[in-house]
């Protein structure tokens, strides 16, 4: 299907990617409503709260302590605790630095706190695992019954470096029993567990998209603490609400805008919302989910125009207008590229005046230059699309992670999250970090791991899966097994990335991190992005739209929210 313009009086004939139009539409948005607000739930979940702090200053065997923090991240409640738990891990670090004995031997204790400590910056070596070594350099046979410790050990493998050897005969070893687990084990709790671990490692995902799924699997567990369920259902149904305002006002940005109004175009304001959460769920930061969906949709419009709609000669006065930042660049566009070059040009400029405001910084170059190399690495993939050029992998991939969007996503996001906005990270920002790069290379990558061969069908230029496919002769299967050992090559560099010395901020460290990990969500059965696929609209519906129905609760309410007329 094309759809036809005219121009000059020719007839220019423009692609269509045929993107069906969103199932959430403006006025259901705007009518949600959940009924977890107010004085009463505020003192009960305030009550709650600390109970949990008294039973966190309480608990003194460190294996309870480690296992109380892990329940409390999994359940999205541990930014509730932050003082507590921070001071928590620094004792056992301590401990652990003199030699302490409570877990020897205990391939679970000694994994969790493992991942534990990795997952909050501290340097742990990977030589706590040779205790479990016999004296053959072989892992102990015994270990292969414990299964509990063999998921701990899976689970904390995966925040390895490149450098770490162990940890990947480590992780084979406990993924070799554990699938020899599930296979004998199909109906009980941490069968479910290990399943879900296998399909996709802990450090791989994003905590809160995983929140009601882990909330029921912990309501069915034999060490169940009431207090943290009642504790995890009551905030998850009080967030819900503040995630809901925050994608009203959103909502009418983008009907005020009229992007909408552009056919060609995916409308995803939804999916990009829930992105944003992905990226920063604390209900506190509802600005900077709002900032950054407004970033994701208007990189999503641009990246139509490229790929599906305009010619190549508007691509290059697109480009050239986004180069220049000029307002009076508009004049030789036409109107629908006015409009995406107006309101970009509009939210930048706007977002620039807190930092000047408030630091006495000009950062609009720094954006107009995400924006711009954006664009260019767009340009350039219509230029290979439109003369039939197939790049080598290495040279889709130097530009493909720059048009993966993550750069640009980051620059804003960094002006969002950080003040003060320091000289050192600005200096980073001139070539991008690797840790922008490491983290939208899995993001790319993972990309076209799910869409490649939809984009192929529609008409688009070759993604990883195809280059390395020309550029070696291999199946498409056997690429696909190269791509998804890049990711993992990538994932060890920013968990490298992570624990480095670096200029920026843990919350946005936390944000880049996340950035990588919505790529394994989102793509990881297809397209769950551009096609409105039913498990990205299920995750939409447990996230953002039904509450925890009152018969899981010991009290509350039951789903409010209206009806969504989607199948």
């Amino acid at each position: 299907m094309a759809d036809s313009n005219t121009s000059n009086n020719s007839i220019i004939v423009r692609r269509s990617a045929n993107y069906q139009p969103s199932i959430w539409d403006y006025d259901y948005i705007q009518s949600l409503r959940n009924k977890y607000v107010g004085e009463t739930c505020t003192a009960q979940i305030n009550m709650l709260k600390e109970h949990v702090r008294t039973m966190l200053h309480k608990v003194v065997d460190p294996l309870e302590q480690i296992e109380l923090i892990d329940i409390l991240q999994r359940l999205v409640l541990s930014h509730h605790f932050e003082g507590e738990i921070r001071r928590m891990l620094e004792d056992l670090y301590k401990y652990d630095q003199s030699g302490d004995t409570w877990r020897k031997e205990n391939l679970y204790a000694t994994s969790l706190k493992f991942r534990l400590l990795r997952q909050h910056g501290y340097n742990i070596s990977q030589g706590v695992f040779n205790i479990f070594k016999d004296e053959k350099g072989k892992f102990k046979a015994c270990l292969c019954e414990e299964t509990k410790g063999l998921l701990s050990l899976y689970e904390a493998s995966f925040l390895l470096t490149e450098s770490e050897n162990m940890l990947e005969e480590l992780r084979n070893f406990a993924t070799k029993h554990l699938r020899e687990y599930v296979k004998q084990n199909k109906d009980n709790t941490l069968s479910a567990m290990v399943t879900y671990a296998l399909e996709l490692p802990l450090h791989w995902r994003v905590t809160k998209f995983e929140t009601r799924w882990f909330i029921d699997i912990y309501r069915s567990r034999e060490d169940m603490n009431p207090i943290l369920l009642k504790l995890a259902e009551m905030d998850f149904n009080m967030v819900q609400p503040v995630h809901q305002e925050d994608l009203k006002q959103v909502s009418r940005w983008w009907k005020n805008t009229k992007l909408g109004d552009l056919v060609f175009a995916r409308d995803r304001l939804m999916e990009i919302f829930f992105w944003s959460i992905g990226m920063i769920d604390q209900p506190q930061f509802g600005c900077y989910r709002i900032n950054l969906t407004k970033v994701g949709s208007m990189v999503t419009i641009i990246d139509d125009v490229y790929d599906v709609y305009g010619t190549l000669d508007e691509l290059k006065l697109f480009t050239d207008a986004i180069e220049r930042w000029d307002i009076n660049a508009m004049d030789q566009l036409p109107n629908y590229m006015k409009i995406c070059f107006l309101v970009l040009y509009n939210f930048v400029n706007e977002m620039a005046f807190d930092p000047l405001k408030e630091q006495g910084l000009h950062i609009i170059r720094y954006l107009k230059k995400a924006w711009s190399d954006i664009c260019k690495s767009y340009l350039l993939e219509a230029k290979w699309y439109h003369s039939g050029y197939i790049p080598s992998l290495a040279e889709y991939l130097e530009n493909a992670w720059i048009s993966a969007a993550t750069p640009v996503i980051l620059t804003h996001a960094y002006f969002m999250v950080t003040n003060p906005i320091t000289k050192e990270a600005l200096d980073c920002l001139e070539e991008y970090p690797k840790l922008f790069y490491w983290s939208s290379m899995i993001l790319r990558l993972t990309d076209d791991l799910g869409t490649s061969a939809h984009e192929l069908k529609r008409g688009d230029v070759p993604k990883s899966i195809q280059c390395y496919m020309n550029e070696t002769g291999a199946s498409e299967k056997d690429a696909r097994e190269y791509v998804k050992s890049l990711i993992s090559t990538a994932w060890k560099k920013l968990n490298e990335e992570r624990v480095a010395s670096s200029p920026f901020c843990q919350i946005f460290i936390e944000i880049a991190m996340n950035l990588a990990r919505i790529g394994h969500f989102m793509y990881q059965y297809g397209d769950g992005f551009g096609v409105e696929n039913q498990k990205t609209k299920d995750s939409i519906l447990s996230l953002l739209i039904h509450p925890i129905p009152h018969s899981e609760m010991s009290s509350g309410n039951s789903n409010t929210t209206p009806n969504l007329n989607i199948n």
